[in-house]
């Protein structure tokens, strides 16, 4: 199918739909690069911590340091910087490409203090090292430094989502692919709203008389579930948009993505109601959420990831020529990241106790979304101005970093079986027998590798970011 008329006429019936997004220049992609320098940086501080949070954890390398302190301060940033900042920068990058040229100041405020911010929880741990707390979805260094951080952070976020609704698209009269990837990095930005709110929410409402880890879980409680699924809208758009751009033909009409975007946003607006419905400390309240998120992400997810993967079956490209140098980054970022979603999603129903396949779940799931967004940059790359990446590197990068994380979860999930506990590390994990240490091991060995594969997408968009092309090519949805 050509691509331009996907985007020009609507597809004949016997065609199926193209989804691809339009790419500005000017003043909304330099602010759109500003925001992807953000989370590369954010990548490279989560990568020189997550080194350190793998050493923590592997037998008999890990007697070599004050393991206890080494590895919480490292789990604490790296989370951060690999989650929040990552997946947020490129949200911003994301949002600032979909919306229109209204409010870019807005957007440059937003930028300098979510980079601000950035700085000052990466700088935390050497200036002020407070107690690491270990809470869901956001954990914290409780010090002056980090916390200051985190809310510069918030404040450039609460800017960023504002501008990003403000600005963004009025639907058009026409459904096609364009149309729903607007729709759902739309509804991405109206969860993330709604995420806010419920953090604010929760500070208003968290007894006084808590403090520590009990404070911080119910403050992180309601917007981290609402989060989750802004993460997973950003990533079904990715996923489809990697397809087509790699030549996959999608068996899914823009209605039915629309409708499945608008079933994960429906599930957002469960979150005000845990907030009317019950105390933010009871138990109810985050039964409430935790089912919202299971029910409304998988119902959204399962027919998307189907399709996708009906669409990367042997025979089911556009045409029996092998894949492009173009394509091939783009697909290897897409089955990778399907591959180990799948895999978190599918160890999540065999999480029985507090032990190291919750980790294994929730590092499945998420790195499935940094892959889809790694894979993504690549495609945006030449579009923003730059060189297209190294076609040889770019395909290994997203093999290497999947590979990596596959070994990293499977270990987790070897030594959860034998009740290794999670967010322990050193000698405070019990190692007692040789099955738990070889578990344990092969998530040493698959961290290892997941953090060079890691490194490597950092080096192949900053080589090539350095190699700015002179002329930039024509903006379509693809090359």
């Amino acid at each position: 199918m050509n691509t331009l008329q996907g985007i020009s006429r609507q597809p004949a019936p016997f065609e199926l739909p193209g989804y691809s997004l339009a790419v500005p220049d000017g003043a909304r992609g330099k602010l759109a690069r500003a925001w992807l320098l953000l989370g590369l940086a954010a990548l490279v501080g989560s990568g020189l911590f997550s080194i350190l949070l793998v050493v923590s954890r592997t037998p008999y390398v890990s007697q070599w340091l004050p393991v206890a302190d080494f590895f919480r301060v490292a789990l604490v940033v790296h989370v951060d910087l690999s989650v929040l900042v990552w997946f947020m920068a490129l949200a911003g990058m994301l949002w600032t490409l979909n919306g229109s040229a209204w409010g870019l100041c807005w957007g440059w405020a937003a930028l300098v203090l979510c980079a601000a911010g950035t700085a000052l929880m990466a700088l935390a741990p050497f200036v002020d090292r407070g107690e690491a707390i270990m809470a869901n979805y956001i954990p914290v260094l409780n010090g002056p430094w980090f916390i200051a951080g985190l809310l510069v952070f918030g404040g450039g976020v609460v800017l960023l989502v504002l501008r990003a609704m403000l600005a963004s698209p009025r639907p058009g009269p026409r459904i096609d692919g364009q149309a729903a990837l607007r729709f759902g990095l739309n509804a991405c930005a109206i969860s993330a709203a709604v995420a806010v709110i419920a953090f604010a929410w929760s500070y208003a409402s968290v007894p006084g008389a808590l403090s520590g880890k009990a404070y911080y879980e119910i403050l992180f409680w309601g917007g981290g579930h609402a989060l989750q699924f802004t993460w997973t809208l950003l990533m079904l758009v990715a996923w489809l948009w990697l397809a087509s751009a790699s030549g996959a033909r999608v068996p899914l009409g823009p209605r039915v993505a629309l409708l499945m975007f608008a079933l994960a946003l429906a599930s957002v607006f469960v979150t005000p109601y845990a907030y009317l419905a019950h105390d933010v400390s009871s138990v109810e309240h985050r039964n409430l959420l935790t089912w919202a998120m299971r029910m409304g992400g998988g119902v959204s997810i399962l027919p998307v990831s189907l399709a996708i993967i009906f669409a990367l079956r042997p025979g089911a490209a556009l045409s029996p020529a092998p894949l492009s140098p173009a394509a091939r980054p783009l697909r290897a970022a897409l089955v990778a990241s399907v591959l180990l979603f799948a895999a978190g999603g599918v160890i999540g129903v065999f999480i029985n106790g507090s032990n190291v396949r919750i980790p294994a779940h929730y590092h499945g799931c998420i790195v499935g979304v940094t892959l889809a967004l790694m894979g993504l940059v690549y495609h945006l790359l030449p579009r923003l101005g730059y060189r297209a990446p190294s076609t040889r590197l770019a395909t290994l990068q997203p093999v290497l970093y999947g590979t990596g994380q596959m070994m990293h979860i499977v270990g987790l999930v070897w030594s959860g079986g034998y009740g290794v506990q999670r967010k322990v590390a050193g000698s405070e994990q019990v190692l007692r027998t040789g099955a738990e240490i070889a578990g344990m091991g092969l998530m040493g060995l698959g961290g290892l590798v997941a953090i060079i594969g890691g490194l490597l997408f950092v080096v192949v968009v900053v080589a090539a970011m350095r190699n700015r092309s002179a002329a930039r090519p024509a903006l379509q949805a693809h090359a």
